[in-house]
C-alpha cells in the first residue's frame, strides 16, 4: 500500500503562485510514475502534469510553461504552480501508478487532494 498526503493549497490571487507538495508513503516500490489531476466544481477529474521515474516530464496544454512538476527522491512530489488563473481553481490530487499516463482509471493510489481557489 501507498499512502499519498498532499499539502499546500490555498485561496490567491490571480497571477499569483503556489507549491503543492505531495509525501508519499508506505509501500513505494513500483510506483515509477507520478501525477497530479485536478477537479472542478461539476467537472470530469483531468490531468496536468506527470513524472516519469527518469524525470521525464508531461503536462497538460493548459498549464504548459505555467506549472512544473518534481520529485526530490522516491516519497515527495511537487507542483509549482505560477501565473494562476482563475480557470487552475480546483481540488488538486496526487497520483502514483506504474507508468505515466493521463487516466484517472492508470493510477493505482491517490491523494485525499487539496484546494486550490484563484480569485480574479
Amino acid at each position: 500500500q501507498v499512502q499519498l498526503l498532499e499539502s499546500g493549497g490555498g485561496l490567491v490571487q490571480a497571477g499569483s503562485s503556489l507549491r503543492l507538495s505531495c509525501a508519499a508513503s508506505g509501500r513505494t516500490f513500483g510506483t515509477t510514475a507520478m501525477a497530479w489531476f485536478r477537479q472542478a466544481p461539476g467537472k470530469e477529474r483531468e490531468f496536468v502534469a506527470a513524472i516519469s521515474w527518469t524525470e521525464n516530464t508531461y503536462y497538460a496544454d493548459s498549464v504548459k510553461g505555467r506549472f512544473g512538476i518534481s520529485r526530490d527522491n522516491a516519497k515527495t512530489l511537487y507542483l509549482q504552480m505560477n501565473s494562476l488563473i482563475p480557470e487552475d481553481t480546483a481540488v488538486y490530487y496526487c497520483a502514483a501508478g506504474p507508468h505515466v499516463a493521463y487516466m484517472p482509471s492508470d493510477y493505482n493510489y491517490w491523494g485525499q487532494g487539496t484546494q486550490v481557489t484563484v480569485s480574479s
